[in-house]
């Protein structure tokens, strides 16, 4: 009776060395850093000291127009808030004003109720915690009702000097779109920008890629033509690879020739 235990030598299936274990592979950046530099070089060039467009009169004002500017545009924003920080912009005014006549002034902004609700919460916060100043960390700032890490982002940026990245659907849409940071998060884009912008020009990189992405890199159809990075830039969706010529964007949005 045979052994079902037991195995011809020949049956036997032949060991051979051990195959290594092939690692995934890397996937490489879509630009050099000289290409990214020579990006922000021409961004520099374009708008030397760019702006945001929320209207504000000091970092605390600028920390409510940003907790407004949520699913708003800044237009519609501005338009609230000049009324509204005529009469209240500091802390204490604002609490005093109270949570109902604060809505009264932002009703035209969409999820006003919310607001105003977070908008006198932070401002007690603000009062309570940190007499009555904005504090410069984020830690402390996300602490506040109703700020996010973008909105901390945007007020260390433009009210501290710091060098922030804070992703809006604007910047978004640029990290993918272009495959300069993809990322399918705002913080995965976040930290694939902060990674390869030269520090020389991490400051106004925010406001380039903001203003790159509202006015020429639009969500429904990017205008090409006026690209001056169109001979860079790695998005299958370009329509021509022929940059823009580079001139200066004034304050007031006329054209200067670049030096």
């Amino acid at each position: 009776m045979k052994n079902p235990k037991a195995k011809s030598a020949a049956a036997r299936p032949a060991v051979g060395p051990a195959k290594a274990k092939s690692r995934p592979m890397r996937a490489r950046p879509a630009y050099r850093p000289e290409e990214v530099h020579e990006i922000f070089r021409r961004f520099s060039v374009q708008r030397p000291e760019p702006k945001g467009e929320l209207e504000h009169v000091n970092a605390f004002t600028l920390l409510v127009a940003v907790v407004l500017s949520a699913q708003a545009t800044d237009a519609g924003v501005n338009k609230a808030t000049r009324p509204l920080f005529a009469v209240a912009d500091t802390p204490e005014q604002m609490v005093a004003l109270g949570e109902e006549e604060v809505g009264r002034y932002i009703r035209t902004i969409g999820l006003w109720r919310g607001k105003a609700r977070n908008v006198i919460a932070l401002s007690q916060a603000l009062v309570r915690d940190h007499g009555g100043a904005v504090p410069d960390d984020r830690e402390a700032l996300t602490a506040l009702p109703g700020v996010g890490r973008k909105t901390a982002n945007v007020v260390l940026n433009m009210a501290f000097g710091q060098p922030t990245m804070a992703v809006d659907t604007h910047i978004f849409r640029i990290g993918n779109r272009i495959l300069l940071a993809p990322g399918k998060t705002p913080e995965q884009v976040e930290t694939g920008l902060v990674k390869i912008i030269p520090p020389q020009y991490m400051r106004h990189a925010h406001h380039w890629l903001i203003l790159h992405g509202r006015y020429v890199c639009k969500a429904r159809k990017p205008d090409c033509p006026r690209c001056v990075i169109a001979d860079l830039c790695k998005s299958p969706e370009k329509t021509t690879s022929v940059p823009a010529p580079l001139v200066e964007i004034g304050a007031t949005g006329g054209l200067q020739a670049a030096q």
